[in-house]
């Protein structure tokens, strides 16, 4: 559309010229006529040799001097200012006799191409006048037009080179998930033997008599079930990449899977010397949520306010009505989060830097999967944090009227 409407312009634009020179020419055949006291031919006065050559039957002699002045002032009058040479035919060597380049414009131009204006043996007394740089001409009166299909033609070709770029990119995430996924159901074939293995050990008498090998053993369990557990956030990720997770909802209390949650994590706390407080005042705890993500949040919000602790944890927990909603406060006196790094965090993958120290282990899964939880259930989620003070996690959840 846009070459359309460029070439459009253009042929608009010759014929705008066309007309313009064929006025001006008129115009100076009869001044000639009037000068010499001459009649004008009455048919075909000005011939179109080529689109920018013409030549004008006067029938009478011309003089040079004259006509120059008459072809300047005629140009000037329609606006023409265009390069122009001309030339006057000799009857009697029969040749075109070169007149003059006549310019207007400061672009240089070829002078091997100057000089060329052929007979036309149909007329006898006639000039021809030629515009050797009318394309030139043509192209300044399309400045917008021109600039404009530049700037599409540069925006088609970023729209190009910026869908080929999104293309590798979508076809290297769909590798990338393809391989997670392989890789991760793999891992659960050997993490379910290890697990019974490990199961075996521990019920063994010969090692509950030996107290190092069922420190082993238990180490081996430990990692184990850490493993797994890490495998399947790794798994739950790529469902909810893929939309192909469903919300199972049913109304469900907060406070008592907060109090199930926190039964099934004291003695972690417990061994690490921690404390938590909680702190229910909410009246109005029924929700409408799928209990095994909401679980999951839970755990991880307590775990990570276990993990990034500088000393024993301390974790307060807090639930309050605003209006038909439910607010869950989960805060923590740990190492806190730069304001820098707080607008990442829960992006896909990313851990806050903390050099080559690497006290936390983590696949930076924890935070993304929350919120991609509470963007599906449309739960506002806040972070608050200060680096040596501690962070505050804010969820508000709306409720069900009871």
């Amino acid at each position: 559309m846009q070459s359309y409407w460029v070439m459009n312009t253009w042929n608009l634009k010759e014929q705008e010229f066309h007309q313009s020179v064929y006025i001006a020419l008129q115009r100076v055949a009869k001044e000639i006529a009037g000068q010499n006291q001459t009649v004008l031919p009455p048919k075909e006065l000005i011939k179109k040799i080529s689109s920018n050559y013409y030549v004008v039957n006067v029938n009478s002699d011309i003089d040079a001097g004259a006509l120059e002045y008459e072809l300047v002032t005629a140009f000037q009058e329609q606006s023409l200012n265009a390069d122009f040479e001309y030339a006057i035919h000799d009857c009697q060597t029969t040749e075109m006799v070169y007149g003059d380049f006549c310019q207007y414009s400061d672009t240089p131009i070829n002078e091997n191409t100057l000089g060329n204006l052929p007979q036309y043996d149909e007329f006898t007394y006639y000039f021809g006048v030629k515009f050797p740089a009318q394309a030139g001409y043509l192209l300044s009166r399309m400045q917008t037009s021109v600039l404009l299909t530049i700037i599409l033609f540069f925006t088609i070709a970023f729209f190009i080179y910026s869908m080929y770029i999104i293309l590798s990119q979508q076809r290297l995430s769909e590798m990338q998930k393809d391989f997670i996924n392989n890789m991760t159901h793999e891992f659960k074939t050997p993490i379910s033997t290890i697990k019974i293995s490990a199961d075996v050990f521990l019920k063994s008498e010969k090692i509950k008599e030996d107290t190092r090998l069922n420190r082993y053993a238990s180490i081996i369990k430990e990692q184990n079930e850490r493993l797994n557990t890490q495998v399947e956030k790794v798994l739950q990720i790529a469902r909810l990449e893929r939309d192909n997770f469903k919300l199972k909802k049913e109304e469900v209390d907060l406070h008592k899977i907060l109090n199930q949650t926190l039964d099934s994590v004291d003695l972690e706390i417990s061994s690490k010397q921690g404390v938590i407080s909680t702190n229910l005042t909410a009246q109005n705890a029924i929700l409408s949520a799928d209990k095994l993500h909401l679980t999951n949040i839970l755990y991880n919000l307590i775990d990570n306010a276990v993990k990034y602790c500088q000393k024993s944890p301390e974790i307060s927990i807090s639930t309050k009505n605003i209006g038909n909603a439910i607010q869950l406060c989960i805060a923590d006196k740990g190492i806190g989060i730069s304001k820098e790094f707080q607008s990442k965090v829960f992006n896909k993958f990313y851990r806050v830097p903390t050099g080559n120290v690497h006290n936390v282990k983590g696949f930076g899964l924890g935070l993304f999967y929350i919120k991609n939880i509470c963007d599906a259930h449309a739960w506002k989620l806040q972070l608050k944090s200060e680096p040596n003070v501690g962070t505050e996690i804010l969820i508000n959840m709306k409720t069900v009227a009871i």
